[in-house]
């Protein structure tokens, strides 16, 4: 085994800070945080304070960023361009620009060489997996694996943990040089789901966590390295209230009633009855969100009733801003969602937020659901990392020589 590095990590396509925020409860200590966005790295300031460990470049100047990671890192984090995977990026996946960055992140990899991180975490929309059917997917976890990295696929979401619905795909890479327990190892096997092969019954435990098309992508996806789970079960389903977590006081900036009027109007006569009887309640009032679509050329305020918030996203046109309705007790209010809600939606309520509205949402929408990575790394990355402290610790076995003996007459 290599000599292991301190428990530190680096954060590329670091954005607002959020993976990092998720990781430090865990006894992570960050030594690098890149991103080009100057905007989000003025968010990150404005809550870190300056630093000389944030990098503001581009992932593709491999010299640059190397030049910039002083101590060598035991995690690589990479939440990389979700834009090509997604319609809005009309599904160009790892070939367009954005998305693409993946493997200027995969070529630091390859430059760290005897210093390259024992884990990895990449972190995408759920449409990484399909994008061009499956091919992008592939791509990726082959790269990885070339690189030495056994690999792990599942998909976690934010609502488990926080009222906001967010889906997204999740690989985590170990390095063969710390392959041991707790890791399960999947061997091959011409039964799937034998109920004597570790890693299949962890992945069985994992439920939800790992859907069939999932499933059907690894059991197809052989590598040179292999795959590679923690028994970790699923994140249990957190109670919460969504009121908890919006504000409902008459400072916020609720609309006047023309606007309001003319959201009310875009809604469907279902949406509309369902909001209606909410009103009409005169024991408590109720906090909804809603985005704006475009439905048979029609623009209609889609309202959510399930107790949980639509995705977050970054503000590009009214589409992609939330709506938040207060029903109740003879009157309906409606405004934009807040960043300060857009925080507490991400699992980071304290953040220092900048005084410009649509770079906090920006920022928040592009980020990580904090309570997410804080899960996977209690229950996957630190007690793998644990594991690898625990045997390289351990002293050498001695191997001492076998002695035969010779017989000789009595």
């Amino acid at each position: 085994m290599l000599a292991l590095p301190e428990k530190t990590v680096c954060e590329f396509f670091a954005g607002i800070g959020l993976v990092h925020e998720g990781l430090r409860p865990g006894g992570w200590r960050c030594v690098y945080a890149g991103d080009i966005d100057p905007k989000k790295h003025d968010m990150h300031r404005g809550h870190y304070g300056a630093s000389d460990l944030f990098h503001e470049g581009d992932i593709w100047n491999t010299a640059e960023v190397l030049e910039r990671i002083a101590v060598p890192p035991a995690l690589a984090t990479a939440s990389f361009p979700c834009t090509d995977m997604s319609l809005a990026g009309k599904r160009r996946g790892l070939a367009g620009a954005q998305s693409g960055a993946l493997f200027g992140f995969l070529q630091v990899l390859e430059a760290l060489a005897e210093e390259r991180p024992r884990m990895v975490l990449l972190e995408n929309v759920p449409g990484f997996l399909t994008s061009h059917g499956g091919e992008d997917f592939a791509v990726a976890v082959h790269e990885l694996a070339d690189l030495g990295y056994w690999l792990d696929a599942f998909l976690g979401d934010a609502r488990w943990f926080v009222p906001q619905s967010r889906p997204r795909m999740f690989v985590v890479g170990y390095h063969e040089s710390i392959l041991g327990p707790p890791l399960a190892i999947r061997r091959e096997s011409p039964e799937w789901f034998a109920v004597d092969d570790a890693w299949q019954q962890a992945v069985r435990r994992s439920g939800k966590m790992r859907p069939v098309n999932l499933l059907r992508a690894i059991q197809r996806t052989e590598l040179p390295t292999g795959w590679a789970t923690v028994d970790a079960g699923c994140p249990p389903q957190r109670q919460y209230e969504l009121a908890d977590f919006l504000d409902a006081d008459d400072a916020q900036p609720w609309w006047d009633a023309v606007e309001t009027d003319r959201h009310v109007a875009m809604m469907s006569p279902r949406h509309a009855r369902e909001v209606e009887s909410l009103v009409d309640d005169p024991r408590r009032v109720t906090l909804l969100t809603a985005f704006r679509r475009v439905r048979e050329g029609q623009q209609r305020m889609e309202v959510r009733f399930d107790g949980v918030a639509g995705c977050l996203r970054t503000p590009r046109g009214g589409s992609a801003k939330q709506i938040v309705l207060a029903a109740g007790r003879g009157q309906l209010r409606l405004r934009w969602m807040t960043p300060r809600e857009y925080a507490r939606l991400q699992g980071a309520p304290d953040y220092t937020l900048p005084g410009n509205t649509i770079q906090a949402l920006f920022g928040f929408g592009d980020a990580v659901c904090v309570p997410a990575i804080r899960w996977i790394d209690e229950h996957m990355l630190t007690p793998v990392w644990d594991g690898a402290v625990e045997r390289a610790a351990q002293p050498p076995v001695s191997r001492r020589p076998t002695v035969v003996a010779v017989g000789g007459s009595c």
